[in-house]
Formats: structure tokens, C-alpha cells, sequence
């Protein structure tokens, strides 16, 4: 069935018109790449290729990859890409702005990540996303338009923390109040709960916002 005959048979409603969206967005980046094949090694935009001065530091893209990064909305994500090949939409969005913009690892490396474990993984797709989270696609936003804070992105899409706890289970009895940033809990607290930051799960792998200002000077090129 081709997409145009798909998307003639689709109902109205909220859900047919999201997936209506997600579809156009597919063939566009598969012209994209079609026309633009050098796209699959180099950034979109001539203005960043060869000039991001990008993070070389394995341990953390390891920590990235396996969910131990100390931001319980990312880790979640990440743990649930490895455990199921399948992650939502917004949180790829959220994990791919702290791999590129907090932590400062290139876009590269995290789109052959998910091509590695994506059971839904399409190279033009995945391609496009990556360079449009990282700044460097099509897309003409600035780079901190991109710069997602996992917290605030938690509030907003798993505020009871239903998702988080699910895949961080160390994070099971923190309160809903210190779910989002669990290393503002007292030690005492921490003790209570039975989640003692730098023990029971990792001190978050990087200053927020110090990483935002590195991530903002590293885009002035």
C-alpha cells in the first residue's frame, strides 16, 4: 500500500492525524537522504561539519548506552531501548538532546546505537531525527531550541512516574516530589528510601546547567 493511499483511508481524530504527521515526516527524510546521500556521514548543515568539537569520552556514551547516567527520565529510556528495541517518540527526543547537547557526544555514534538495537530502526528516519535533535538537519531552529531538560520533560509526560519507575526500578520508592532529580533528597532521606545517590543509582553524570553552557559554546562556530 502506498503512503498516499494510506493516508487517504485514514479516519479523523486526534491519533490518525499524529500517525498522519510521523508518516509525511518518514518520506521526507527519505528524500532527503535520497537526494542528499552524503547526509548519512555528514551534517545537513555545511556550517557545522568538521566544526563541533565533540566529546571522544567512551565512559560516557557507556553510561548513555546503559542507562546510568543519574537523569531517571533518560536512563529510562535508554534501559528500555535495550530491554525492548522500542522506545517513544518524545523519549528519544529527550535522550538524543543529552547525548548530543549535554553530554556532547557526537550524533553519530548515538544513530548507529539505536540502529543497533531499533526493531523499528529506518536509516533515512533515524538519520534525519538524529541530526534534527543535534542541530545539524534541515531543520533551521538553533541549537538551544534542542536543549531538553529531562526533568521538565518528566513533569510533563510521566508526572505520577509511572514510566520511570518502571525501568529504573532502584527508583521505585523515591517520592514523587524528588522522582524527576533524586539527588536533591537529603541522605538521610535517600536512606529511608533505600536509594542512597552514588550507591543505589549514579550522581548525575554531568551538571545540567553547566552542560548547557558547554553545549551553547560548543554550537558557536
Amino acid at each position: 500500500m502506498s503512503a498516499r493511499e494510506l493516508e487517504d483511508r485514514l479516519p479523523d481524530g486526534e491519533g490518525p492525524e499524529a500517525f498522519r504527521r510521523q508518516l509525511a515526516w518518514r518520506d521526507f527524510y527519505q528524500q532527503v537522504i535520497l537526494h542528499r546521500p552524503r547526509n548519512a556521514m555528514q551534517e545537513h548543515r555545511e556550517r557545522y561539519r568538521g566544526k563541533i568539537d565533540w566529546n571522544d569520552d567512551d565512559a560516557a556514551f557507556d553510561a548513555w548506552t546503559d542507562g546510568r547516567t543519574g537523569y531517571p527520565l533518560v536512563d529510562a529510556g535508554m534501559r528500555q531501548l535495550r530491554r525492548e528495541g522500542w522506545m517513544h517518540n518524545r523519549a528519544r527526543l529527550v535522550v538524543g538532546s543529552f547525548l548530543t547537547k549535554y553530554l556532547g557526544v557526537d550524533w553519530r555514534r548515538g544513530e548507529r546505537w539505536f540502529m543497533r538495537l531499533l526493531i523499528d530502526g529506518d536509516e533515512a528516519n533515524n538519520n534525519g531525527n538524529w541530526q534534527w535533535i543535534a542541530s545539524v538537519g534541515v531543520d533551521p531552529q538553533p541549537a538551544f531550541k534542542r536543549i531538553y531538560n529531562p526533568a521538565l520533560h518528566m513533569e510533563r509526560f510521566d508526572p505520577e512516574g509511572r514510566y520511570v519507575r518502571r525501568y529504573v526500578p532502584e527508583l521505585r520508592d523515591v517520592p514523587d516530589e524528588h522522582l524527576r532529580e533524586p539527588w536533591e533528597m537529603g541522605i538521610e532521606r535517600q536512606r529511608e528510601v533505600g536509594c542512597v545517590i552514588g550507591e543505589d543509582y549514579p550522581e548525575p553524570i554531568v551538571d545540567r546547567r553547566e552542560a548547557r553552557e558547554a553545549a551553547l559554546e560548543r554550537y558557536r562556530v
